[in-house]
C-alpha cells in the first residue's frame, strides 16, 4: 500500500491540475462592461481591476472585489464585479462624490459634499470647480476642511448641480466673507450675490453667457429674478 501512495498523490495532483485548468478556461473573461465611471476610461478601469495572474478569471474578480473599498485609486471609493456569464463580467465603479477643490502647498485638494478632503493630486481634473475665498490653516487628507462656515459645502454642492443642469463650467467659484458668489469665466465674472433666486440667476446667466465670452468685466446678477425687468442685469467692462 505504501508503494502506491506516490502514484495516488500523482494521480490526485494531476486531476487537480486538470480541474484548475478547466476552471481557468471556463471562467476566463472575454467580455467586460464598465459602469459608473466618469474620471477614467473603460480601458483604464479594466487595467486597474484586472491585474495579476488571475486578473482575467471572472470568479477570482468577483471574490476579490466583493465588499472591498478602494484605497489606491484616486477618486474611486469602491468597485464590485458581477458575473454575467463565466466569460463576461460587469465592473461597477463607485466614484467619490467630489464637490470642488482648493490649492494647498502646490497640490490640488479635492473635497466631497461634506467638505472632507478625499484626494490630493498634482493634477487638475477637468469639470471640478476651483473654489476660492475659503480660509484655512491646514488641509489634511481624509479630514474636513477647517473653514469657519461649514454651510458653504452645501452651497458648493447646489452650485455644481446647477452647473450640470445648465451645462456651464466656470473656471472658478469665489466666495466673499458674506458667502456671496462670483463665478469666473476667464476674464468675465458673473456676480451672483447670495443664493436667493439662484436657479433663476443661473438660468439667466445661461442665456447671456455667450455674449460675454471673451470679454473682461463683471456681469451683475445679484438683484435679478424673473419678476424683475432686464435693468437688473448689467455688464461693466474693465477699464
Amino acid at each position: 500500500m505504501r508503494d502506491r501512495w506516490p502514484i495516488i498523490v500523482a494521480v490526485i495532483s494531476a486531476i487537480l491540475l486538470i480541474a484548475l485548468a478547466a476552471l481557468w478556461e471556463y471562467f476566463r473573461v472575454e467580455d467586460v462592461t464598465v459602469t459608473g465611471n466618469t474620471r477614467y476610461t473603460d480601458e483604464e478601469i479594466e487595467d486597474m481591476a484586472m491585474t495579476g495572474i488571475l486578473g482575467h478569471n471572472s470568479l477570482y474578480l468577483y471574490l476579490k472585489y466583493r465588499n472591498k473599498f478602494i484605497t489606491d485609486i484616486p477618486f474611486i471609493e469602491r468597485m464590485d464585479v458581477a458575473i454575467d456569464s463565466p466569460t463576461a463580467v460587469t465592473i461597477n465603479v463607485y466614484e467619490k462624490a467630489v464637490a470642488g477643490y482648493v490649492k494647498y502647498l502646490g497640490r490640488y485638494m479635492y473635497f466631497d459634499r461634506d467638505g472632507i478632503v478625499v484626494e490630493a493630486s498634482m493634477e487638475m481634473i477637468p469639470g471640478i470647480p476651483y473654489v476660492t475665498g475659503l480660509y484655512f490653516d491646514e488641509c489634511v487628507l481624509y479630514e474636513p476642511l477647517p473653514v469657519q462656515n461649514e454651510d458653504i459645502f452645501a452651497t458648493i454642492l447646489a452650485l455644481t448641480q446647477l452647473f450640470d443642469k445648465y451645462e456651464m463650467r466656470p473656471d472658478r467659484i469665489y466666495f466673499d466673507d458674506s458667502m456671496n458668489v462670483t463665478l469666473y469665466f476667464k476674464d468675465a465674472r458673473a456676480v451672483l450675490g447670495s443664493m436667493e433666486n439662484i436657479d433663476e440667476k443661473m438660468m439667466k446667466l445661461k442665456s447671456v453667457i455667450n455674449s460675454i465670452t471673451g470679454l473682461s468685466g463683471e456681469l451683475h446678477l445679484e438683484n435679478y429674478s424673473v419678476d424683475k425687468d432686464e435693468g437688473y442685469v448689467t455688464f461693466e467692462k474693465d477699464e
